[in-house]
């Protein structure tokens, strides 16, 4: 905002003419600046460019590694809140824990010694010792598995055998297959 500048004689009393108050941007000492010319912007360099056509070939490998770590980044803190978890069970453990985890733990290293010769030995031995002796322990938890294992079982043992069904008897004499879907 301009103000103005009142002009005052060297000579203290004397009256001088003075027609209006000058304005403090008329006093310059120097001229007026010269108006900027529009700025337009420089041609692209080598540099620029490289850099341009770099972006560009990695924006699919950016888009596919950020839907890899929004695919994983929930397990991975799954993982952590299980390890923490499990810190805080065996910091304050139940009573005879480890002396049941260390039975366990001892009959599937039996289990490996005592499987000697196929590979479905080497598993089916250790795990199935194991699994033993973790039903003497447990023995409720040990029922609701066998429960619900033996429930998804027969599930899919009553659907293979539908699916067998329709496979093997030939198609009606209206051209449709029966509907075997239905449990028994």
């Amino acid at each position: 905002m301009p103000a103005p500048v009142l002009a005052a004689s060297p000579f203290g009393d004397e009256e001088t003419e003075t027609s209006a108050p000058l304005l403090r941007d008329e006093l310059s000492l120097y001229g007026a600046p010269q108006p900027a010319a529009p700025r337009t912007e420089p041609e692209a360099g080598d540099l620029e460019r490289r850099v341009a056509s770099l972006r560009q070939l990695a924006g699919p490998y950016t888009g596919w590694g950020r839907a890899v770590y929004d695919r994983i980044h929930p397990r991975v803190q799954g993982a952590a809140a299980a390890g923490s978890d499990t810190y805080a069970y065996l910091k304050n453990p139940p009573k005879d824990f480890y002396a049941r985890a260390g039975v366990i733990g001892f009959t599937g290293i039996l289990g490996v010694f005592l499987a000697r010769g196929s590979r479905g030995k080497k598993l089916v031995y250790p795990v199935g010792l194991m699994t033993v002796s973790a039903s003497l322990y447990y023995p409720e938890r040990a029922a609701a598995v066998a429960k619900s294992t033996g429930d998804s079982a027969y599930e899919r043992a009553v659907q293979s055998y539908a699916a067998l069904e329709r496979m093997v008897k030939p198609p009606g004499k209206g051209g449709k297959v029966p509907d075997c879907d239905d449990k028994p």
